[in-house]
């Protein structure tokens, strides 16, 4: 199969269903979102850890109420966005077939597609840990991510795939212990505090760079002006200078 590269024009997490942790030990949970491609095909992404036994009329649900609101009231039936749902499973819906199956609209007769605006992937994890097999495409690279069933697998993957490796630093991140996590926001914060001094060392410098510039341009002139005879009230007026200040440079 080969591979397309679609970015990815907006992603949003789906706020009614964004992360259900229905029991303690985590064993149930739900992750749904919402992203729309750079050619406006609506991708639904779920993750689902545990069989809720109706799988299957779940994710045509979703999967039809995204198709039937991306089109406005009175706008053309043929403008209606193409809608994917793509389904991570952390067990095997299917007993028979591949890790990934894609299912699809299709007539009786030879089998033949109907539509190419329906796409529902299954992504089962533990088919995949039961495959033996390279990591030779991206999404063979992610499924070593997401199963984490191989170390030598993940690390090969965050190698070759800078996002994978991004992914994986988040992730370590936001499971860390507490303390770790606030080690890294105090270096982070530590980082930025020094960088904030440096910049704003460098605006008083400035500042008094421009100050002591007027001071001395104002001192040469209240010396034009004693050469001229004026007397010290008057200069005082004219450059701001201290009484004292133009003492010292008769003296």
């Amino acid at each position: 199969m080969v591979e397309k590269k679609l970015p990815l024009t907006k992603v949003a997490v789906q706020a009614e269903v964004a992360l259900e942790k229905q029991l303690e030990q985590n064993k149930l949970g739900r992750l749904d979102i919402l992203a729309i491609l750079n050619d406006e095909t609506i991708v639904n992404i779920e993750i689902q850890v545990l069989n809720p036994n109706n799988f299957i009329e779940r994710t045509l649900y979703y999967w039809s109420g995204n198709y039937y609101n991306n089109l406005t009231a009175g706008e053309d039936y043929k403008k209606v966005k193409k809608t994917i749902a793509i389904n991570i499973l952390d067990y095997e819906q299917f007993e028979e077939g591949p890790f990934h199956e894609i299912a699809r609209l299709k007539r009786d007769y030879q089998n033949k597609i109907l539509t190419d605006r329906l796409e529902i992937h299954f992504i089962q994890i533990p088919k995949f840990k039961k495959e033996e097999r390279g990591i030779q495409t991206k999404m063979e690279q992610w499924m070593q991510f997401i199963s984490q069933s191989n170390p030598k697998g993940v690390e090969l993957a965050m190698k070759e795939n800078k996002e994978i490796k991004k992914a994986n630093d988040e992730y370590e991140y936001l499971t860390g212990e507490a303390e770790e996590r606030r080690l890294a926001f105090l270096r982070d914060k530590a980082i930025r505090d020094e960088k904030s001094m440096r910049e704003a060392g460098r605006e008083e410098g400035k500042q008094e760079g421009r100050e002591e510039g007027e001071r001395k341009k104002q001192i040469e002139i209240a010396k034009e002006l004693l050469k001229m005879g004026m007397k010290i009230e008057e200069i005082e007026r004219a450059t701001k200078l201290t009484k004292e200040q133009i003492e010292k440079i008769i003296k």
